[in-house]
């Protein structure tokens, strides 16, 4: 292994007296001087009261924490009413993706809904048909699950070569988060499926009217019908009060604002699973039902909105990698470009059809470097490269774009969004 790629450990970093004297930590920027003003000087805040315990009766972040929000790029649909902002993921660490900070994806804007005037109904092939409020769905067992959600169109613009600069565009239509709700199973016995019951038809309250259809096979499985994200009530602009959660498969399917589930024996074909949600070949034939998310990750610290404001020395490369199918056993870091792959370092909790969080630490010299991330799932797929995605899927796709990932990072620190394979 190069010196250049040589892991910092506690030794290294104390070599020399390095922490002692206070010379530079293996190349790093020196630590600030005990005259520094910023420690010498009473500030402003160290000399006035604060706010009293109610000044927020709901917490918000720090004021200097206001550039930390969901973003939208303009262009890139007619209006705001059918589009799509995106997640921070730059500015976060862990696993969990705030609330506030969730990715929104409307197909008619956000559905207000009045909790006590919401209905949940089970019709079609079933033994009785019925009809729940809010307070009855609550009376079921409930359950706690982590899982992200990511929308089939993330990483779409990427498909034919480099295109939005910064991760939070390219990669930001994903969060993870834990959700409180029912087992759908629960609901489905409670009616009683027909013999010859074999699909759902989810359907939400919001204008779109939004409907995709889902295997029985998995509505069985694992799929809950959630009234909490992360301890609290949904949000609006995530389906309040009542979301389909379908762990794994793309972000359509976990219909929002839910008020209806038919059931049948076959797929319905409707507009989000034909004209919509397919996968267009080379050959001009679409792909259907690709329900599942692919095993994937992203670097997101370095990468164009997150620059390394250090010249040179120890480094932190961080990300995460997900997978629809399973967990995340390993992910592999390159520094220049796939020619060297360094194993990367798994931190936090690692749930099944969950984001999991990886870490890179290694001495920088300065030097320009082409970063990528391959995450391996737990079934043994590992993350293909754009030009391995393109020998099977050809060009003409928007949806399940699950290549690999290069940010160039320049000498001063700055990276951009670059292809190389």
């Amino acid at each position: 292994m190069s010196e250049r790629l040589k892991s910092p450990t506690r030794r290294n970093l104390l070599k020399g007296g390095a922490l002692l004297s206070g010379a530079a930590l293996t190349g790093a920027a020196v630590p600030a001087r005990a005259d520094d003003p910023a420690i010498t000087n009473l500030q402003p805040w160290m000399q006035e009261l604060g706010d009293g315990v109610d000044a927020m009766p709901y917490g918000a972040p720090s004021q200097y924490e206001a550039h930390v929000k969901r973003r939208t790029v303009e262009w890139l649909t007619a209006d705001r009413i059918s589009s799509i902002n995106f997640t921070p993921l730059h500015e976060l660490d862990g696993i969990i993706t705030p609330n506030g900070l969730c990715f929104e994806r409307h197909h008619g804007g956000v559905a207000h809904v009045d909790p006590a005037q919401h209905r949940l109904m089970i019709n079609g092939l079933v033994e009785t048909e019925l009809v729940f409020t809010m307070e009855d769905i609550m009376r079921f067992p409930r359950e706690n699950r982590i899982y992200f959600l990511e929308c089939a169109a993330n990483s779409g613009m990427e498909w034919r070569g480099a295109q939005l600069n910064g991760c939070q565009f390219t990669h930001g239509m994903i969060h993870n988060v834990m959700y409180t709700g029912v087992p759908l199973r629960l609901l489905l016995e409670e009616a009683g499926l027909k013999t010859n019951a074999k699909w759902l038809m989810p359907e939400g309250a919001d204008a779109a009217a939004m409907t995709r259809s889902i295997p029985l096979e998995k509505a069985l499985d694992d799929c809950l019908v959630a009234f909490k994200m992360n301890g609290e009530a949904l949000r609006p602009e995530q389906g309040y009060p009542l979301r389909l959660v379908v762990p794994g498969w793309e972000g359509n399917m976990w219909i929002k604002w839910l008020r209806r589930i038919e059931v049948g024996d076959e797929p319905w074909h409707h507009r989000e699973e034909t004209s919509k949600y397919t996968d267009l070949m080379a050959n001009g034939k679409a792909r259907r039902f690709t329900w599942e998310m692919d095993c994937k990750s992203v670097i997101t610290n370095p990468s164009p909105q997150a620059p390394l404001l250090h010249k040179s020395g120890h480094t932190v490369l961080t990300g995460v990698a997900w997978s629809g199918r399973g967990t995340i056993p390993r992910v592999d870091i390159t520094l220049d470009g796939g020619k060297n792959w360094h194993a990367a370092r798994l931190d936090g909790p690692s749930f099944d059809k969950s984001m999991h969080r990886f870490y890179f630490e290694f001495d920088w010299d300065g030097t320009p470097l082409l970063l990528q991330s391959r995450a391996h799932d737990s079934t043994g797929y590992i993350q293909p490269t754009k030009n391995e995605l393109r020998a099977v899927r050809g060009e003409n796709s928007i949806y399940h774009n699950n290549a690999i990932q290069t940010w160039h990072l320049r000498e001063n620190g700055e990276a951009e969004n670059v292809e190389i394979s």
